[in-house]
């Protein structure tokens, strides 16, 4: 069982960016696609971006497209989601997750959760 721990969150101004860390328990970080998706007050968990097992594919939300860049270090058991021109509709905590197989989209799909980091865009 694989263990998620997110840091890297914060407080940041409208324009500022961010990069979010997710360090992996285990050994096997490697066979786990990877995936990070936010929650905002009053809405559903939404997905933010994805990526293969070797970091070769990733997957974007329409909104994070051009602004987001999830990417991955296996050798440190970390996948990392860098955020630049944030905006206040960026503020949600952001969790990372990990699933078996191949990058999924839908949060039903993934087996193992962090317990989320809070972001905060003033504007």
């Amino acid at each position: 069982q694989a263990q998620l721990v997110e840091s890297g969150g914060g407080l940041v101004q409208a324009g500022g960016s961010l990069r979010l860390s997710c360090a992996v328990s285990g050994r096997t970080f490697g066979t786990y696609a990877m995936g990070w998706f936010r929650q905002a007050p009053g809405k559903e968990r939404e997905f933010v971006a994805a990526i293969s097992t070797s970091g070769a594919s990733t997957y974007y939300a329409d909104f994070a497209k051009g602004r987001f860049t999830i990417s991955r270090d296996n050798a440190k058991n970390t996948v990392y989601l860098q955020m630049n021109s944030l905006k206040p509709e960026d503020m949600a905590v952001y969790y990372c997750a990990a699933n078996f197989g191949a990058p999924r989209t839908f949060a039903r799909d993934y087996v193992y959760w962090g317990q989320g980091t809070q972001v905060t865009v003033s504007s």
